[in-house]
């Protein structure tokens, strides 16, 4: 009856798997060979305050529920040490965390990942590392919108101030 137990524990385990990868907007894999202690805990912190979940998991289990998601073209990057960020929220933060991470400890390798659903290499993971996080584009949204309405209110301030002028004069 142990066996079953086990047997449980492991498919509970490649369900919660599955389901992260169905519902994370971004999910990325890095091999994390070489790094420290101390350097995984800072990668592990950066993470944890961005609101991504960050585990080491076995390939097998991960390769299980790539299936169970119909997501097996990720399987080709699941060799040796594999650690798997998954954000449900911030598609850009574990690209950037893990991308900049990696640039200063050579160790972290970037193998691939899956964003909005379909299955992308490391280029597609860099490029979204350099993507301006979720608050830098409302910001850049929020000055879009504010350029009319700002230009209008200069142009009504100086057509004031031209009638002021030719009024006193």
């Amino acid at each position: 009856m142990a066996n079953a137990k086990v047997i449980q524990a492991k498919q509970e385990a490649v369900d919660v798997v599955t389901a992260k990868l169905r519902e994370s907007a971004t999910t990325v894999v890095a091999d994390y060979r070489g790094l420290n202690v101390s350097q995984v805990t800072e990668l592990r912190k950066q993470l944890r305050e961005a609101g991504v979940e960050f585990q080491v998991l076995k390939n097998t289990l991960v390769r299980r529920a790539t299936a169970a998601a119909e997501l097996t073209e990720l399987d080709e990057v699941l060799a040796g040490p594999t650690a798997v960020a998954f954000s449900a929220t911030d598609a850009v933060a574990p690209a950037k965390i893990l991308s900049d991470f990696a640039k200063k400890n050579e160790a972290l390798e970037i193998k691939g990942g899956v964003v909005e659903g379909r299955v992308v290499g490391v280029e597609q993971i860099k490029a979204l590392a350099d993507l301006p996080s979720r608050e830098g584009l409302l910001s850049m949204l929020l000055s879009v919108l504010q350029a009319p309405v700002r230009n209008l209110a200069l142009a009504v301030k100086a057509v004031a101030e031209k009638e002021e002028g030719s009024a006193s004069a």
